[in-house]
């Protein structure tokens, strides 16, 4: 049975037309306001792994530092990767990062801000995905099993929708 295509009248999914044909939304009507996204991811590593990164002796050099700036390039660089992001003139990427010894991971955390009229919550989550992925490519020689996982959004705020808030995770 095939299936019926989304209109913009019966889909809640913004990036469809009337046809069902993918296209980037219309934001030229909506208001500028200030806008900041919150994003997280973790990377799990063995044991070894993490006291590389704790104790700043990788071959490769500074994990976290290089990682940082990996996601600000990224969050720079989201509507190039992401096919129907509109390009957003970023005010402010903030990154840190949590050394988790218990459980030998490394939690990014990255708030990104703009004055516009699309959020920035795609470039917060490409951004926290970019830095776990430059860390497992920094560390790869050592610790292929590692795991990136829990890249999620924390928060948006701005625009017509509002403030917008995770609930809290055990995992956070």
């Amino acid at each position: 049975m095939p299936q019926k295509k989304p209109t913009a009248d019966s889909s809640p999914l913004t990036h469809f037309d009337r046809q069902g044909q993918a296209h980037m939304v219309d934001v030229a009507e909506k208001s500028e306001t200030h806008r900041v996204a919150r994003a997280t991811g973790t990377i799990r590593m063995q044991p070894d792994t993490f006291a590389l990164i704790a104790n700043a002796s990788a071959k490769k050099g500074d994990v976290i530092g290089i990682a940082r700036i990996a996601a600000i390039q990224g969050a720079k660089r989201t509507s190039d990767l992401i096919p129907l992001c509109h390009p957003v003139a970023l005010t402010r990427v903030a990154v840190d990062f949590d050394l988790d010894e218990m459980r030998h991971a490394v939690h990014c955390h990255v708030s990104a801000e703009c004055t516009g009229r699309t959020g920035v919550e795609m470039e917060a989550l490409t951004a926290a995905s970019v830095a776990l992925l430059t860390i497992y490519d920094m560390l790869k020689a050592v610790d292929r099993g590692m795991r990136i996982e829990g890249i999620r959004l924390l928060e948006k705020r701005g625009g017509k929708s509002g403030h917008w808030l995770a609930e809290a995770s055990k995992e956070s």
